[in-house]
């Protein structure tokens, strides 16, 4: 059975988040003080106890998600002497678990990791004005639907499928008054729901080319490795372990769409059955159950999750 390690994107954080692993295992914490030393910063206070308002902050919530994330990496592989490149076939993560699962793979290090997505939550968020942009979920309209209501409503301003998540769940990205518009047509197209999201930028569109240029500049002067096991992109969909294609993906990811449904669609197709949602959250878990009922899921969050899937190796 090819196992597959898949990690949480922006949404998932919330107050407490990884404080029971950070308690209960000692290579745990030691991840945590790597980051709090890489950005200057306290971060897992933060986590552990807020103000939300300033977790919910992209700069912080994206170095938090990833945090939680390899924390539990690094308890599978010394309390279980778990190599990853044996463990798992591929590895893939949702917007910036991309990084995540970089993370993972040993591509990138720790401290290069927390770093990058310091940087990319920062420039996501000053890439547009707050009030000029918007994010809004479609739900119950399969996507070239939602393609074709995006294209009416970019009459008003850029208008882009932000997220093909899971059939019937897409989501748009882009100027404020335009996906204003595309909530009213996909009400109109019979969309069981098109609810706006409360998030701090319009990710993953045209109007974040400024966040991708800081990103080239900033991936630019890291050393990515090949990572081990191979990454499904989120822009391409497929396998690749090039380091220098893996740079040029992660510039275009800030502003393309992540192409969820047919990264799990596409490793699927190749043998992955059992999927492991590694971090903060079961957004991935519940995406993929949507995908395929055919797909094993689990998340793998907290002490208890890492103890049972140790038991079971």
């Amino acid at each position: 059975m090819k196992r597959v390690l898949i990690f949480p994107g922006q949404g998932s954080q919330q107050i407490g988040m990884g404080k029971a692993v950070f308690d209960a295992f000692p290579e745990a914490r030691l991840v945590y003080e790597e980051v709090n030393d890489a950005l200057n910063q306290n971060l897992s206070r933060l986590m552990f106890e807020g103000p939300e308002e300033e977790l919910t902050l992209t700069e912080n919530a994206q170095p938090a998600l990833m945090t939680s994330s390899i924390a539990i990496v690094r308890v599978l592989e010394v309390q279980g002497s778990v190599k990853i490149p044996d463990f798992a076939s591929y590895v893939a993560g949702h917007s910036l678990g991309e990084y995540s699962a970089l993370a993972a793979g040993g591509a990138v290090t720790l401290t290069d990791t927390a770093k990058l997505l310091r940087t990319r939550g920062a420039a996501m968020q000053q890439a547009v004005p707050a009030g000029k942009g918007k994010m809004a979920a479609i739900l119950g309209l399969e996507l070239n639907k939602a393609e074709e209501i995006a294209q009416s409503a970019s009459t008003h301003g850029v208008c882009d499928v932000a997220n093909d998540n899971a059939p019937g769940q897409v989501v748009l990205s882009g100027k404020a008054e335009a996906i204003d518009r595309a909530v009213e047509l996909a009400k109109e197209a019979g969309a069981k729901r098109a609810i706006p999201l409360d998030v701090s930028a319009p990710f993953h569109c045209s109007l974040l080319e400024p966040a991708a240029e800081t990103m080239s500049i900033a991936l630019n002067e890291i050393v990515i490795s090949s990572p081990q096991p191979p990454l499904v992109s989120n822009v391409s969909a497929t396998v690749t372990n090039d380091p220098n294609l893996i740079r040029s993906l992660l510039i275009k990811q800030v502003t393309q769409r992540v192409r969820w449904r047919e990264i799990i669609q596409g490793i699927q197709a190749l043998g992955g059955e059992a999927f492991f949602e590694i971090g903060t959250g079961k957004v991935l878990t519940n995406l993929n159950k949507r995908i395929s009922k055919e797909l094993l899921s689990n998340s793998i969050e907290n002490p208890s999750d890492i103890e049972n899937l140790l038991k079971s190796l």
